[in-house]
């Protein structure tokens, strides 16, 4: 079957399309886990396939230069251009599908969202399913959450996509992606999940013991280790004031060769390879934890330990060794004092190097599960003297955590990191909320890649409750609007709009809409007696990061038709806006149904 370079298939997947077009010789690839005495493997067409892998899309010709062989993605919405880059270079995609997490929202027992990720899933499948660069369908990651993955629910949704999968596209495997093994994770694939045919583990500090816990947790099925690299900072001590200590990118290469060694190399016919995290940098708990590029595309100590266990050749030209990063002195100072870091570092091959040293805040909270974080601010004012073998930094007035990074680089591409944490005694300025244009869009429609505010704050009886966010339902304007139902006779509910994501005053964040004079959105019930309310700005000044104004309209009746509401704001101080939007309703004789639409401050 042969597919002509002028056709092409388009997915619309939320706001965005992707247009995918086959080479003209290109035929689709043919991937199966092939069972024998000896235990698994991968055979792509014909051939055993042993995954050399990155997690992360970008670069790729210096992943195929390091001898990698296969990226993942944790989502498919822009995946269309990723599988023909992967095919000029002659690597596969593990394209992930990426379903819906509790703590964002999602309910697996709502069978209208369940159905539409289905559906979502399915024109993925449909779309991408001949493409030769396509290696296996990653069918969520850690949606089972962060306790013991014993919904069954969601294990439930996972096997109906496979087993749709498996019809749609009998030429690749399928896949889910866990959060380590623990809990009944393990237990309920192997009893829900049987049409996944490997179970994708990620794990940090624990990669090299995953074999052996998966084999005692009763781990039948292959597996692949989708997310690995040095251990998480949730996994490592924490000084006096909550800091981690950060291994340098020289201790962290060992890292990966490790786990790639003991944890896939040693136990081909049980695992069929790794995906190491992550091909790029992300803040992540710091600038640097967990990537093995920096912005700037230099290459860090992973790579070339990586090029290596993959290649069994050495990295032609090798990155800069950290041997030592210090601080001489105390790590906890007073306001505006001046310290000194001492620094060691050489490079293999005699290159030159330079060093830049930067300040950076550390953040106040961190993110859950990979979810994005603020990148902090830097103070490059507090370098005072600099050189390849030292610097002097004079602290800012403000108290709080901070650290200083140190970034080696030499003239061939490679690159060394470390950081050190430092601590100001005395008072933390408050962090300001994000400045936005005017107007300000809450929802207009379903699908963006980063809504200002989530749905996540469920108060009252959630039970009674369903938010659909892409109901179709003769929306206001476009395609889709909000649905609020609440079921109950008694109680009340409701939800909130928050930033970010499942807080209630203890993270900084939210948004400056300062200039706004109201919130605008438009409403209707589906009988036309709903009696609702309608706020922002929930979270008083008694939490450290507060909503600075608030405004409400108190039980309002809607109709049947479509109507225009506004919450003037004009005199309120709008410079953090942590709770974008709020619906509450008390329960009633009938069920209270409401329609809501394009939600913003203008």
């Amino acid at each position: 079957m042969k597919h002509s370079s002028a056709v092409g298939l388009a997915l619309l997947l939320g706001c965005c399309w992707n247009v995918i077009v086959f080479a003209e010789d290109a035929l689709p690839s043919v991937v199966k886990v092939d069972a024998s005495a000896d235990g698994f493997r991968l055979v792509r067409n014909g051939e055993p396939y042993l995954i050399k892998g990155v997690g992360g899309d970008r670069q790729l010709p210096a992943l195929k230069a390091a001898g990698g062989n296969s990226i993942r993605t944790w989502g498919a919405d822009k995946v269309g251009p990723v599988l023909e880059e992967a095919q000029r270079l002659g690597l596969t995609v593990t394209v992930g599908i990426w379903l819906g997490h509790e703590r964002h929202g999602f309910n697996y027992n709502d069978a209208d969202q369940v159905a539409r990720q289905y559906d979502a899933a399915q024109k993925v499948i449909e779309t991408y399913k001949d493409h030769p660069a396509l290696l296996l369908w990653g069918i969520g990651n850690e949606m089972e959450g962060y306790e013991n993955g014993g919904n069954a629910a969601i294990w439930s949704a996972i096997n109906n996509i496979a087993s749709m999968s498996k019809r749609i596209d009998p030429n690749h495997p399928t896949m889910t992606v866990v959060a380590e093994i623990g809990g009944d994770r393990v237990k309920n694939i192997h009893r829900l999940c049987p049409d996944i045919d490997i179970v994708g583990i990620n794990s940090y500090a624990g990669g090299t013991s995953i074999p052996q816990r998966y084999r005692e947790s009763g781990g039948k099925k292959p597996f692949i280790l989708t997310e690995f690299g040095p251990a998480g900072i949730w996994e490592v001590p924490k000084n006096s004031w909550g800091a981690a200590s950060e291994l340098t990118s020289t201790e962290k290469a060992e890292s990966y060769r490790r786990v790639y060694q003991q944890a896939v190399l040693e136990h081909r016919g049980q695992c069929l390879g790794g995906y190491a995290f992550v091909w790029g940098n992300k803040q992540e708990a710091t600038a640097t934890w967990f990537g093995m590029l920096l912005p700037d595309g230099s290459r860090l100590g992973a790579v070339d330990d990586l090029t290596e266990v993959w290649t069994g050749k050495p990295a032609a030209n090798r990155c800069p060794i950290i041997k030592l990063l210090k601080l001489d002195g105390a790590d906890q100072l007073e306001p505006k004092t001046v310290v000194r870091v001492s620094l060691d570092v050489s490079d293999p091959e005699a290159d030159p190097v330079k060093v830049q040293w930067i300040l950076q805040r550390e953040p106040e909270s961190l993110g859950t599960g990979g979810d994005a974080e603020e990148v902090p601010p830097t103070f490059p004012e507090a370098i005072v003297k600099a050189s390849e073998k030292s610097v002097e930094v004079k602290m800012p007035s403000d108290g709080g955590a901070y650290r200083l990074f140190a970034y080696v680089r030499d003239d061939n591409g490679g690159a060394a990191v470390g950081n050190i944490p430092l601590l100001v005694k005395g008072p933390i300025t408050i962090a300001a909320a994000k400045k936005t244009a005017l107007p300000f869009v809450i929802y207009d429609e379903f699908g963006r890649d980063a809504p200002p505010f989530v749905p996540t704050g469920w108060m009252g009886n959630s039970k009674a409750m369903k938010l659909d966010e892409q109901c179709a339902a003769q929306p206001h304007s476009g395609k889709t609007c909000l649905r609020f139902d609440y079921t109950a006779a008694d109680g009340w509910g409701g939800i909130v709009w928050q930033q970010p994501a499942g807080d209630w005053g203890n993270r900084p964040g939210g948004w400056n809409v300062s200039g706004a004079k109201r919130l605008s959105f438009w409403a209707r019930g589906e009988r036309g007696t709903e009696v609702v309310s309608f706020e922002f700005g929930l979270i008083g000044a008694d939490k450290k990061y507060h909503d600075s104004g608030r405004g409400k309209l108190e039980k309002v009746s809607l109709t049947n038709d479509w109507q225009q509401f506004q919450i003037d704001v004009s005199k309120q101080d709008l410079t953090r806006v942590k709770t974008g939007f709020v619906i509450t309703t008390a329960g009633a004789k009938d069920p209270t149904t409401v329609y809501i639409d394009d939600i913003l401050f203008e």
